[in-house]
């Protein structure tokens, strides 16, 4: 049995030619494969509480080399590369749906962070980044009109 992936940006005349819809399944499925360079772009869930910053960062199958942080001028980067390893043994993808290649996002970060104490953890598929805010610094401010 083999199993299709539905894609709803097929127009309607593509809808109707089953051939169409084969020629772009293994025309296109695999041309990403191949590709040396590619880039993708993680989910990315940004939480905050009282006292801190959290993103969590989806990237699965990488390690934690694969990673490089940087935080410069209150900008962070996350940054990596996922590789596409095949193995000796022989195989027939029949689909690639899983993205690889290099990836960078950034964030701009508010005044009230420690950048020195910055956490970082990966751990089953998702770096974390704990970002400690400072105590002192209020970026909420009441301007009284006179």
């Amino acid at each position: 049995m083999t199993l299709l992936k539905y894609n709803s940006g097929l127009s309607n005349l593509e809808n109707r030619s089953f051939s169409n819809f084969l020629d772009r399944f293994f025309n296109e499925s695999f041309a990403n494969v191949n590709k040396q360079v590619q880039s993708f772009s993680p989910q990315v869930d940004v939480a905050e509480s009282k006292d801190e910053f959290e993103l969590s960062v989806a990237v699965p199958g990488m390690k934690k080399s694969d990673f490089k942080i940087d935080i410069t001028d209150g900008r962070l980067v996350i940054s990596g590369e996922r590789k596409f390893e095949e193995k000796k043994e022989e195989k027939n993808f029949h689909s690639v749906e899983t993205h690889y290649g290099s990836f960078q996002r950034s964030f701009y970060l508010p005044e009230n962070i420690k950048e020195d104490k910055v956490e970082a953890s990966y751990e089953d598929g998702i770096l974390k980044l704990v970002i400690p805010k400072e105590e002192k610094k209020e970026l909420k401010k009441t301007i009284q009109i006179k």
